[in-house]
């Protein structure tokens, strides 16, 4: 299926919907499937599975079968984060970059919400992870990627781990500068980073992840006040323990966007584009009734989103900057995105 974003300078030539977000019924437009994680495993010895295919596990016990109890440890943490399944692609035995080369190329043919390594990897295949994630942005396929350490050492650097936010700037990269002590062993962020994955994805687009509490005792680096704020300013999300408990700093990408934001979009462009093509495009006639009726499918779809408080200010309508003739289209779509209560300030008086 074609798609993605539009240039008015260069409009694409194949049929398909195009979008872009600018800052600022046939059918009736419904939420696609949210919850599920993407993993590369690298490794599956002792279990069922075969090399370089996919599999989707909703549970430990099957994972176990499958993979061997041993090599499943990424997909544990992403399924108690929340994630309603784990898309895995078996990896060969100590996988090369081309390998993971292929990992992206197949996973191109999936559907997912959240991609995530398993454990530590080398930056230069996360560096190429981010390459892909952009690329399937232009090409209308929006999903976000969880990174974390490249070695365990690097955590106990604040300023490491910022760096690698700031290498991975992206609306659409997440990463963990911060493990965990979990049963009285240090877990680095590059291991733990799946089950921030699945707290992403099982986490409804109507909240925030910020000031979740992940079922850990300690973290393997605390930060101080100082720490925190430059970890925040540089994209990073971080694990703080307060004294009582861990918890989720806040919910941030590496371009310092809210997470809760970036899955709304993503969620907005998948569904429109989805029933689009299941439903419009090359089925009505582009004239007023049928531009009344992709108008109308639309505003109802968003509309459902600002009931369950994802955003309000719904404005759809055609664009008048572009005229809608012969076989194009131009919407122009305007709303105002609803954020999570995060700061509390309280004056006081005496």
């Amino acid at each position: 299926m074609s798609g993605g974003s539009w240039d008015p300078t260069s409009l694409p030539v194949r049929p398909g919907l195009y979008l872009n977000f600018k800052s600022a019924a046939v059918a009736q437009i419904s939420g696609g499937a949210r919850g599920t994680v993407a993993i590369p495993l690298k490794a599956f010895a002792g279990g069922s599975a075969t090399v370089k295919t996919f599999y989707t596990v909703t549970n430990e016990t099957d994972a176990a079968a499958l993979f061997g109890a041993a090599n499943i440890v990424s997909i544990k943490y992403a399924l108690q984060g929340g994630a309603k399944e784990v898309l895995v692609y078996t990896l060969p035995p100590s996988a090369t970059a081309t390998d993971y080369a292929d990992a992206r190329t197949a996973f191109d043919t999936r559907p997912f919400n959240v991609h995530v390594f398993d454990g530590e990897v080398a930056a230069a295949i996360q560096d190429s992870m981010l390459t892909w994630v952009a690329a399937n942005r232009t090409a209308g396929k929006h999903f976000l990627a969880v990174f974390g350490a490249a070695a365990a050492a690097d955590d106990q650097t604040p300023a490491t781990g910022n760096a690698r936010s700031v290498r991975l700037l992206d609306n659409y990269a997440v990463n963990l500068t911060v493990g965990a002590i979990i049963n009285g062993t240090a877990v680095s962020s590059g291991v733990y980073a799946p089950y921030l994955a699945g707290l992403i994805a099982g986490t409804p687009i109507n909240r925030s992840i910020t000031y979740k509490v992940p079922p850990v005792s300690d973290v393997n680096k605390r930060y101080t006040n100082s720490e925190v704020v430059a970890a925040l300013a540089a994209g990073s999300v971080v694990l703080v323990n307060d004294g009582e408990k861990v918890r989720v700093e806040q919910g941030l990408t590496t371009s310092v966007k809210k997470i809760r934001s970036m899955r709304a979009r993503q969620a907005i462009s998948n569904d429109i584009t989805k029933t689009a093509a299941d439903s419009y495009i090359g089925q009505i006639n582009n004239d007023a009734d049928g531009q009344a009726a992709l108008i109308s499918a639309v505003k109802a779809y968003l509309e459902t989103l600002e009931g369950s408080g994802v955003l309000s200010d719904i404005s759809v309508g055609l664009d008048p900057q572009y005229k809608s003739v012969g076989d194009s289209v131009y919407l122009l779509i305007s709303y105002v995105e609803l954020d999570s209560m995060e700061r509390i300030f309280l004056t006081i008086s005496v």
